[in-house]
């Protein structure tokens, strides 16, 4: 196959390139991590330190702390209820497109996947918005693939206009946009923006993305800091666990949001931590399609990371999608999540109608909105629908 001609730690045309030093500083601290060179000692000391630094954050996610993943979990937890509460947020996302321009390896919706693409019209949107709102869910996160001919700013902002007749919070979770563009999402009701690096990587991120405009490493990288110069309140991190060595993945993604925390100290941050899933169209799979990675992510290390998180940014939401398993996301509800999804289709559409595309990869908990309320209901969770009134 032949490569984009952009070298992927370049812009390519009509991307906004602005003036930050925070992709040079995280990527010489992710390269600086020895996750082997920590002792059990160290990550004790971590533990005992009331606010903690990088370095404390390093050894909370080396392979040291496996171990002791009993003593992270008893010092997150009341971190987790000093700055929350009891309250998990529900939302649930809506893919309105799945159309896509770039050829990642690793995604259901590469370009050159042969699925059933789909675009939702307005009046399918609005059909939606109003079987999910029947639901109870007052918070929505938007989705399309990555094509902007397809999924132009202007059908995002219309889309979003329309859902804020039935939602109080909307998220986004699109193709990179230039600051002007967040703006204009922003103005037109959007709260946070969710971009996920995928890999801190850069020769692995070269690899996986040999097609598209997501080829772009630095363009990405920079989204969430213009999302923020545009006006959005809040910006999500995380990378695609399993893609690569996962715990520097998620030291990147850490930093990457500690460093722009110090310099948008009012920013709402949170992290989501999805792993490789089995993806459409049915029989394939998403670790079928780049080199297996060095660790296989089980559940016991992704607690591990959730539990660094919010060791080292205690204030910083963090979200269980419908990628795990019924039974974690309960766990980590009772103990460090702030937010999960529910009721959730990952089709184009899908809750009030048939899904009009196929989805991005399989869901492992269906359950639905009154299910998940009811099983943190067990736990003496309140499911909160909604935190955020504009005036």
């Amino acid at each position: 196959m032949k490569q984009f001609p952009y070298d992927p730690m370049e812009y390519q045309p009509g991307m906004e390139e602005i003036p930050s030093g925070i992709m040079a500083q995280v990527l010489g601290e992710t390269a600086a991590f020895a996750p082997e060179a920590y002792t059990p000692a160290d990550v004790r000391r971590a533990l005992a330190q009331p606010s903690k630094t990088p370095a404390d954050f390093a050894a909370l996610l080396s392979p040291a702390a496996a171990p002791l993943l009993e003593e992270l979990a008893q010092a997150a937890l009341p971190e987790t209820r000093r700055w929350f509460g009891n309250s998990i947020h529900l939302f649930t996302p809506l893919y309105i497109a799945n159309y896509c321009e770039n050829h990642c390896t690793y995604c259901g919706f590469s370009c050159n996947h042969k699925i059933r693409r789909g675009k939702l019209s307005a009046d399918d949107i609005r059909r939606e918005a109003e079987t999910i709102a029947a639901t109870g869910l007052r918070e929505i996160l938007l989705l399309t693939g990555e094509c902007r001919s397809a999924s132009g700013v202007e059908y995002i902002g219309e889309a979003i206009e329309l859902l804020r007749e039935y939602f109080g919070v909307i998220g986004v979770e699109i193709y990179p946009l230039n600051t002007e563009e967040y703006r204009a999402l922003h103005e037109c009701g959007a709260d946070y923006v969710s971009v996920y690096q995928e890999t801190y990587d850069t020769a692995l991120y070269d690899r996986v993305h040999p097609l598209g405009a997501k080829r772009s490493y630095p363009y990405r990288f920079n989204a969430q800091e213009r999302a923020l110069r545009g006006g959005m309140r809040g910006v999500a991190f995380g990378s695609l666990l399993g893609l690569g060595e996962f715990r520097h993945d998620a030291f990147a993604a850490g930093m990457h949001a500690w460093r722009l925390q110090r310099e948008f100290p009012y920013a709402e941050i949170a992290f989501s931590f999805p792993r490789i899933r089995p993806i459409s169209p049915e029989g394939a799979n998403e670790s079928a399609a780049q080199p297996a990675p060095p660790q296989a992510v089980d559940e016991a290390r992704l607690l591990q990371v959730m539990l660094a998180y919010r060791l080292f940014l205690p204030f910083a939401g963090i979200t269980v999608s419908t990628r795990e398993r019924a039974g974690f996301r309960d766990r980590a509800a009772g103990l460090v999540a702030t937010k999960v999804s529910a009721g959730v289709s990952v089709g184009v559409g899908g809750h009030s109608e048939e899904a009009k595309g196929d989805p991005q990869f399989t869901l492992a908990d269906p359950r639905s909105v009154a299910e998940v309320r009811q099983a943190l209901a067990v736990q003496g969770l309140q499911a909160v629908m909604q935190d955020y009134v504009r005036v």
